[in-house]
């Protein structure tokens, strides 16, 4: 069974760890993020960041820098810095988009970040010294729809998106201003900014909803709303595989190693996909749904005492037999990495924070 916390009834859209897993910042579906600290298994409300004036969509704490950066269906974006005081000062960033922010993720060295909007593109930013400020850039063709998904590559340099036009695309993020030329790699040698280096589908109808980049960064998966998982591996000539399931739709996937992926969503349940020459297959739900004490019982006298009762099937149970008891919205690394996660962390509609070994 995983370790559970809960913070209320509210749903969790998303949440992010400080670097030692003592703080977590989550926003409770609505303007606000509420960062808490862990004491002795004991979760502590320490501060709440409400500069934002509509639902906060995305939130990211870099491990390094200590800094947070969140993001809101009012347009904007906020990098958070703690003071000597322990408060956190938020410092406006220039997104320039005119539709609601809908992602956030620091890059790996932490010199920037990308927001996803409904605006059909993507801004990546940067710290500007000279006017003090954060300032951006925009990744707009050939994205045709709201971006709802973002992943870094471990070079700091490709930027993977999912939208609601149905594709996972890789683009370069480099921002001369702040880094060196980058190196060729598999995915692409043109490297300017905003050059579409890759873009994928794979042939369904379903919302991108969640992409991630392995530790290696030669791996790229996402997840679908028509319940698929989709792997691409840029050293084998780009290559797609996928599969389709019968299970509700995915919401949210990362990588626990090079060959495992961890998917949750809809099923309320995460579940343990496998990547293994070229080929993705569904291993098992991480929790097993326990068999109802009415299942000895077979369905026609289950049915006849319904009858005789005036009841419908279920009528007096609201709970559903899975740790999480709605979607799970959010699925992160708890501990380790990308190339070998011992534990991750859930978070869903229900208000619920598991923590599960990998």
């Amino acid at each position: 069974m995983p370790e559970t916390h809960s913070f209320g009834v509210v749903p969790i859209t998303c949440h992010a760890w400080n670097r030692d897993r003592t703080q977590i910042a989550i926003s409770p579906n609505n303007h606000e993020v509420h960062i808490y600290k862990n004491s002795g298994g004991t979760w502590t409300k320490t501060h709440v960041l409400d500069e934002h004036v509509q639902r906060v969509t995305g939130v990211d704490w870099a491990p390094n820098s200590n800094q947070l950066v969140t993001c809101s269906a009012d347009r904007n974006a906020y990098v958070w810095t703690q003071q000597s005081d322990g408060k956190w000062k938020p410092a406006l960033v220039i997104l320039r988009i005119n539709r609601a922010a809908t992602c956030v993720s620091w890059s790996p060295q932490e010199n920037k970040f990308a927001v996803g909007s409904g605006a059909r593109l993507i801004s990546v930013c940067y710290f500007e010294q000279e006017n003090d400020w954060w300032v951006s850039k925009h990744v707009k063709k050939p994205i045709r729809s709201t971006v709802t998904c973002l992943s870094w590559h471990p070079n700091n340099v490709l930027l993977a998106a999912g939208s609601t036009d149905f594709k996972a695309r890789v683009f370069s993020a480099y921002i001369k201003e702040v880094e060196a030329k980058p190196e060729q790699t598999p995915w692409g040698k043109k490297m300017t900014f905003g050059n579409m280096m890759a873009e994928f589908s794979n042939g369904g109808g379903g919302w991108v909803h969640s992409v991630s980049f392995s530790a290696s960064g030669d791996r790229l998966a996402w997840v679908g709303h028509d319940s698929s998982v989709s792997v691409v591996e840029a050293s084998n000539d780009q290559a797609m595989s996928f599969t389709k399931t019968h299970f509700l739709p995915f919401v949210s996937c990362t990588w626990i190693n090079e060959a495992s992926l961890i998917v949750a969503g809809h099923d309320c349940c995460p579940m343990l996909f496998s990547y293994d020459r070229g080929s993705v297959a569904f291993v098992k739900k991480l929790e097993q749904a326990q068999e109802k004490a009415a299942s000895k019982f077979s369905a026609m006298s289950h049915f006849r005492n319904l009858d005789t009762r005036g009841q419908t099937a279920d009528q007096n149970n609201t709970t559903v037999n899975t740790t999480h008891q709605n979607t799970i919205t959010c699925v992160a690394v708890h501990t380790g990495t990308k190339g070998n996660a011992s534990k991750f962390s859930t978070t869903g509609v229900d208000g619920l924070l598991a923590i599960w070994n990998a």
